[in-house]
């Protein structure tokens, strides 16, 4: 049977409202972006386990036995969280969690003011530095930042700055990888 979208954007948004409203009256903006966090990784989680994707899907489970595996699986999220993802497993509707988790990042630019943005480097960052970027960033967004930093070995240097909207690639592997189509026109 064919799926309205009107219905499917609305159902979402339903998610994306009930998650964002219980994780912040109840954590704040610690909690918020704890969850947003938590819905990067479950969203990695579900498209990367086949296993647990096919088993969401199976019409051979019932909606509880779904909805008690997400129960299981996701334990140590938060229990908002757990609770939506629960609901979205019984009604079959687990597709709709990157959706979800991209609405509730929006949402929480606009209900919160705030912006994150990761930051990938080889090394740690010293206090200045972060201090620098998180100035720029709050400059060029115009509004508050949360930088979440991500250490990546394998970079030989520079960094990798991204929000939800936008990616800014400065690492000396891309500037080689330009360099080298450059040369090779």
């Amino acid at each position: 049977m064919p799926t309205n979208r009107l219905v499917v954007k609305e159902q979402i948004a339903a998610y994306t409202q009930l998650l964002f409203e219980a994780v912040n009256n109840d954590g704040g903006q610690d909690g918020v972006l704890a969850v947003r966090d938590q819905l990067i990784t479950i969203v990695a989680a579900l498209r990367g386990n086949a296993d647990l994707e096919s088993a969401l899907k199976d019409p051979g489970y019932s909606p509880e036995q779904k909805a008690q595996l997400v129960r299981g699986v996701f334990a140590d999220a938060n229990p908002a969280l757990v609770s939506v993802l629960a609901v979205m497993a019984e009604r079959g509707e687990t597709d709709y969690l990157a959706r979800v988790a991209s609405g509730f990042e929006a949402k929480m630019n606009d209900e919160l003011n705030i912006a994150v943005v990761d930051v990938t480097t080889a090394v740690e960052l010293d206090d200045h530095l972060r201090e620098l970027i998180k100035q720029k960033a709050e400059a060029g967004l115009g509004k508050s930042v949360v930088l979440q930093e991500h250490l990546d070995k394998s970079m030989i240097g520079g960094i990798i700055m991204s929000t939800a909207d936008e990616r800014i690639d400065a690492s000396i592997l891309s500037q080689i990888e330009k360099t080298r189509t450059v040369l090779k026109q």
